[in-house]
This record gives C-alpha cells, sequence and structure tokens, in this order.
C-alpha cells in the first residue's frame, strides 16, 4: 500500500516534523532518518487563475530537502494578484494541500484561487463577502483556496477530512475548497 493511502493524522504530524527538521537544522540532520521515515515527493501542479500562471515542480525529495528556488516559485505563484506582493507560503500548507490531493488519488493541475493575500486586499474581500475571516490565515501564508476541473469538491474535501489536520473549508457554492495549516477545524 502506498503511504498516502495509509496516511493518518500522526504520519502527517510526522512529516510536518521532519519539514521543520530540514527548515531549522539542514538537510543533514535527515541522514540519521531510518528509509522508511523519509517522505514521500513532495510534487505540485498549479495554475493561477488570475494571472494565468502555471507551475509543475517538484518542491521536495523523498528524503525531505527542499528545495529553496523551488519554494522561492512557489511563493511567487501563490503572491497576492492585487497587489502583487510576494510572502513565503508555509511548507505544511503546501504539504496539506499535496498530501490532499494524493489521498484523493489526483494528479490533475490545480487552479488556485487564493494564496497569500495582503491585507489591502482581504480587506477588499471583507467588505464583498462575511465569509472572509479578518485575521485570514492568508494574510501570513499559511492558507490556499483551490479546485480541480474534473474533479468533485465533495471528493477533495473528504480526503482532507481524512487527514484530520489544519482547517478544512468547503465552499460548493463559489466552487472552491480551502485549506491551511492552523488548527484542525471544519466549516
Amino acid at each position: 500500500m502506498s503511504f498516502y493511502h495509509n496516511l493518518n493524522r500522526r504520519s502527517f504530524l510526522k512529516a510536518s516534523l521532519l519539514a521543520a527538521l530540514v527548515l531549522c537544522h539542514g538537510e543533514n540532520a535527515l541522514a540519521m532518518l531510518r528509509p522508511e521515515d523519509r517522505l514521500p515527493l513532495g510534487r505540485l501542479a498549479l495554475r493561477n487563475i488570475h494571472t494565468g500562471e502555471r507551475l509543475a515542480i517538484t518542491y521536495r525529495d523523498q528524503n525531505g530537502r527542499y528545495d529553496r528556488s523551488a519554494l522561492d516559485a512557489v511563493n511567487r505563484l501563490l503572491r497576492c494578484h492585487y497587489t502583487n506582493t510576494i510572502h513565503p507560503i508555509d511548507v505544511r500548507t503546501l504539504e496539506h494541500l499535496n498530501l490532499a490531493v494524493r489521498r484523493a488519488g489526483i494528479t490533475k493541475e490545480i487552479q488556485v484561487i487564493s494564496g497569500y493575500r495582503s491585507p489591502e486586499y482581504n480587506a477588499k474581500l471583507r467588505r464583498q463577502s462575511r465569509e472572509v475571516a479578518k485575521h485570514s490565515l492568508h494574510m501570513e501564508g499559511r492558507a490556499i483556496d483551490f479546485r480541480i476541473p474534473g474533479v468533485p469538491l465533495s471528493t477533495v474535501r473528504r480526503a482532507a477530512l481524512s487527514l484530520a489536520y489544519g482547517g478544512v473549508g468547503y465552499y460548493p457554492g463559489n466552487d472552491f475548497v480551502h485549506l491551511d495549516s492552523g488548527a484542525f477545524r471544519t466549516w
């Protein structure tokens, strides 16, 4: 069975801790890990629906090493399209997205509606809708709103909920799912 099929909250948290280990202590810290503790490949195919930009990228290898230039490319793609501001995207958010779509068996391109949001853009959205949080995790680079053409939102939502990690928002009327790296909660 694949890693994604057996993934549970504990193994997701373990993956997040391994990611933090690499970020804080460098790639050499992973040399002591057993092969079975290593992570699966971190790969995403993304399209920003506002800019039309596409990116198919491997941001992390199976040993947990993050590719800084790949993360920079992801940060650029997920920038605030309203202000053109680039902000670092939390790798836990990328891992949450990657694991949720893999858990659902999806390998198609992900259409990103919102990644990082500048405070100005978030305030604009709040004036337009009560569903936008005043202190949105989008403003910290810790959230992503997306859809995958040809895949029911309910399929993505179910896969994300099975991880029991982060925020999982379901917006069928607006045709997107929200994932974030905050505490586990659903709406």
